[in-house]
């Protein structure tokens, strides 16, 4: 029988690495999961819109906004920018921001090996700035990555997480990776958009650390390939990914709890389920939520050094194009959201669609494209509330 051990109930300590006597391994620092940058950079973006006052915000605005590498190019470039608003304006109606998460590992540069943006988020805000929608894009969708002169790229059919490695090749870094990217997004949605968002895997785990962790509930028992569990200690795993849970497994009880930032972080990544990436699709987007609540939350807005260390780990791993609108100014521009306004959306009815080659959508998921690329997903939603997430923290 694999090893049981429910997080946050039996008190083991945060896996640091060592046990109780003898000399303390120092545990293999571990590449931070490529979601994790997303969804942390994004809820210490709205952080600071929350609530605060003025003064303060702005002080913590300039900390954030002076360490974000910016362009108004990516879009301009790909002409796919919101037509409809000319650069350097913030949209007076519905809003769409292309999240990319990118999967980067140490040495990968020396290597020649190439970032994949294995998270794909559409946030779609509604026109009142008040509301978002969060529809994921799965990984390993089949899809036609379109030629770019300009990159050097003739074109290709593979998974649309190819796209950004493709497009970043030769030195054209994260503006042709975020390019291509959007360009193959548009071309498989129809979607143009007001902002792009990307995220690598430097200096984001102190953000959840900073928070003091979320608020998570497991809503399917599943095993971690990450950690183990040995004299009930918990320990990282070493070596290759197992497919099947080893007898020391560490698992993931059903229930809900106050996570430490490590467990929610490990929880998101989990993908060893009959449901794979589309579990792990909605638990990434559950803890957006509840990094939201969290940082919208008195015992965070109301801590400045709280809020200031949030902030700077956050501004050095942000990459943004805001279609030449200053970033506090489109910050600003969405103070409207909250957490309670994070929407969930499930794409393929939330399981595999196979298609030949891989994974492809589904005709409803094309439905919810169009109308999102049409300002008409509440709407859509009204008659599919099939397609919307329950985040399991508060149904």
């Amino acid at each position: 029988m694999p090893v049981q051990a429910t997080l946050g109930e039996r008190g083991q300590r945060q896996p640091q690495g060592g046990s109780g006597g003898g000399k303390k391994k120092k545990p293999r620092r571990r590449k931070l999961p490529l979601w994790t940058k997303l969804i942390t950079a994004f809820g210490a973006v709205l952080l600071v819109v929350g609530g605060g006052g003025l003064v303060s915000v702005k002080y913590f605005l300039n900390q954030l906004t002076s360490n974000i590498q910016t362009t108004s190019s990516v879009l301009d470039s790909a002409g796919l920018s919101n037509k409809a608003v000319a650069a350097g304006k913030m949209p007076e109606g519905a809003m769409n921001i292309l999240m990319l998460g990118l999967d980067t590992r140490t040495g990968w540069e020396e290597k020649g090996e190439l970032s994949r943006s294995d998270t794909m988020i559409i946030l779609h805000i509604t026109a009142k700035h008040d509301q978002a929608y969060m529809i994921s894009i799965p990984r390993d969708t089949i899809v036609d990555i379109p030629a770019d002169e300009e990159l050097g790229f003739r074109g290709a059919t593979e998974k649309i997480n190819g796209a950004y490695a493709n497009g970043s090749k030769d030195g054209k870094g994260w503006q042709g990776g975020a390019k291509l990217a959007t360009k193959t997004v548009n071309k498989l949605t129809g979607i143009e958009f007001d902002g792009i968002v990307v995220i690598d895997f430097s200096g984001f785990k102190g953000i959840l650390e900073a928070m003091g962790g979320v608020y998570m509930c497991v809503d399917k028992r599943m095993w971690s390939s990450h950690y183990l569990v040995n004299n009930g200690k918990i320990e990282y795993a070493h070596g290759a990914d197992p497919k099947s849970p080893p007898k020391n497994a560490l698992w993931f009880e059903k229930g809900c709890r106050n996570m430490k930032p490590w467990e929610a972080l490990e929880f998101s990544r989990l993908r060893h389920s009959d449901n794979g990436d589309y579990d792990r699709q909605r638990h990434q987007q559950q803890l957006l939520r509840a990094m939201m609540k969290k940082a919208t939350s008195s015992g965070v807005i109301s801590n400045p050094t709280k809020v200031s260390k949030i902030l700077a780990a956050a501004g050095t791993s942000l990459k943004m194009d805001t279609h030449g609108v200053a970033v506090t100014d489109f910050i600003f521009g969405m103070k409207g959201l909250a957490a309670g306004d994070l929407i969930p959306i499930k794409t393929n009815g939330g399981t595999f669609a196979s298609v030949s080659g891989g994974e492809g959508v589904n005709d409803a998921t094309r439905d919810l494209f169009k109308a999102t690329a049409e300002d008409k997903l509440p709407a859509f939603l009204g008659r599919h509330p099939e397609m919307l997430i329950s985040d399991p923290a508060t149904s």
